[in-house]
């Protein structure tokens, strides 16, 4: 439980619920696609491109949300999205047809495209260096809590009220959230619930003990963070994970029910347990990451290794179509779902170690995530016609294994620089790291 001394771990609660709403109401589609197939007779390719539609809106509006979020602050923006996708997603019940069930994931996606930005915008608010791993692996371990407890829970209200009903009690979630929020979300500066001692806490450590003094002069430009190295390895190294992540999300349930011929319920409970596991292990690895780094060695971008390795143990989702035990699938799964899901919380946490321009945080992680999801795009519909051409799954573990150990090359060749906004600011010098802990 939160002590007098630690009171910020509450931010860190309400960024895991954050991410897990918002992937419930992600995967409520994808445990429902059978029964939405069967109804509208989509064939595999036309379900991938409506699986594939929240991206569209998601992919245009991340950069001028994560704009906006820099505008308006992290409170508002947070609020206001979370809004229009608990809206949109309670629509989804009431589509009447294809065109109107695209249109409302259209929605979902321009409501959920903030939740990111302005997430990780709040940690670099919130959390000291040593305690930044463990809070990105926070709102990071919600997309992951969301998938395990929705799975099941979407699986037993489709069961108990149909698909319609599952998507109009799980937007109610994200309503009673928005209320917490409101309440409870201000900076550390005027947030009247810290201590002064947590509070001087938060504002002296956030940019590492031994840490310069972070440019800050103004929000930053977009051209800047465009123009650094280390701004497109980390948004391509995400691509590459997300990209698996989105497989996961969209076609796992929809793969065991139809490949492994388990009933939705059944599918739903493992499609729980990997995702359940990855939740746990995921905050203990990044945690350990948070004990190991120093103030200049997280600012000279150490924490690649992290990322490098575990891009490199989640391509051990190719050998999945390869196994026909259920545990064995469980396994590979398991290890595949913990890993994307460390590697990514890293490469949230990589960007923001390397980032100069604090002003500017939700433009640059809006760039992180819009890398990330255009490679999210286009996963649900070329898995969706890898099945439809090839017959089974084979090629689409095997395509999302081979872009994971892309996603290493990446972080391992593109991440070496700091990121900065400041137009005008000269190169930046990346500090020296003890040889022990990079790559």
């Amino acid at each position: 439980m939160p002590t007098r001394t630690n009171r910020r771990v509450w931010i860190y609660v309400l960024l895991f619920v954050l991410t897990a709403i918002n992937y419930v109401d992600r995967i409520n589609l994808s445990v429902a696609s059978k029964s939405i197939a069967a109804a509208y007779h989509l064939s595999p390719g036309a379900l991938g491109l409506l699986f594939s539609s929240f991206s569209w809106t998601y992919l245009l509006c991340l950069v001028p949300l994560g704009v906006l979020a820099d505008a308006w602050g992290t409170r508002l923006t947070t609020a206001a999205s979370i809004i229009v996708w608990s809206a949109s997603s309670m629509l989804t019940g009431a589509a009447s047809n294809f065109s109107t069930l695209v249109l409302t994931r259209l929605g979902l996606g321009i409501g959920e495209a903030a939740s990111f930005p302005t997430g990780l915008r709040a940690v670099r608010e919130w959390a000291p260096f040593r305690e930044r791993g463990v809070a990105t692996a926070a709102l990071n371990a919600g997309s992951y809590a969301g998938p395990a407890f929705g799975a099941v829970f979407v699986a037993w209200l489709i069961t108990l009220v149909g698909w319609r009903g599952s998507f109009v009690l799980t937007a109610l979630l994200g309503f009673v959230w928005v209320a917490f929020w409101l309440a409870f979300y201000q900076q550390p500066q005027k947030a009247r619930w810290l201590t002064p001692q947590e509070r001087r806490t938060i504002l002296s450590e956030r940019d590492g003990e031994e840490a310069a003094p972070a440019q800050d002069g103004g929000k930053g430009s977009l051209r800047a963070l465009l123009r650094c190295r280390s701004m497109w390895g980390v948004a391509l190294t995400q691509g590459c994970g997300v990209y698996s992540q989105y497989l996961f999300l969209t076609w796992l349930p929809n793969y065991l029910q139809t490949a492994k011929h388990l009933e939705v319920m059944s599918s739903g409970w493992y499609t729980a347990l990997p995702y359940s596991i990855a939740v746990v292990l995921t905050l203990l690895l990044s945690r350990l990451s948070d004990r190991l780094m120093t103030g200049t060695s997280a600012r000279s971008g150490a924490r690649r290794t992290y990322v490098i390795v575990s891009m490199l143990l989640s391509s051990f989702v190719l050998l999945t179509p390869f196994v026909d035990a259920m545990w064995q699938v469980e396994v590979l799964l398991t290890i595949a779902i913990t890993f994307v899901a460390t590697g990514l919380g890293m490469n949230f946490t990589l960007m923001s170690d390397l980032l100069r321009t604090p002003g500017a945080a939700a433009k640059a992680f809006s760039i992180l995530v819009l890398g990330g999801n255009v490679f999210a795009l286009f996963a649900p519909i070329v898995t969706g016609f890898v099945v439809q051409i090839t017959g089974s799954f084979t090629w689409a573990f095997v395509i999302a294994g081979v872009l994971l150990v892309a996603g290493a090359i990446f972080s391992f060749t593109m991440t070496r620089d700091p990121i900065s906004a400041e137009p005008d600011a000269p190169a930046p010098v990346l500090e020296h790291e003890p040889s022990a802990s990079a790559v």
